[in-house]
């Protein structure tokens, strides 16, 4: 396989992610991110913790989605992340999951 067929094939992954990810957007509530990974989830519950003097963040999403092109099932009933790295959680509100018209893929 040649690298212009290998950035072909991931160029199709990823808009075939991004064409799932619209269809069940409106599915979800929350938004989080985190360093590594983008996710879709319906309940997320974030505790800062320290040991040892270090912080770090517990996240734990319940029905969540997970934005990653190489895993093969992107649904989870549950996720627990682990991070010393900043996460970012945001409630979707209804109006931010429409598509401006004409947009279609």
């Amino acid at each position: 396989m040649s690298s212009e067929d290998l950035e072909k094939y991931e160029s199709e992954m990823e808009l075939q992610l991004y064409r799932e990810y619209r269809d069940v957007v409106g599915l979800f509530s929350h938004v989080v991110e985190t360093e590594r990974r983008f996710y879709l989830c319906n309940s997320v519950d974030v505790k800062v913790r320290s040991d040892g003097g270090e912080v770090y963040f517990d996240v734990t999403m319940a029905d969540a989605w997970v934005w990653d092109i190489y895993r093969p099932a992107r649904f989870a009933k549950q996720v627990r992340v682990v991070t010393f790295k900043d996460v970012n959680v945001e409630e979707l509100a209804k109006s931010d999951l429409e598509l401006p018209k004409g947009q279609g893929f």
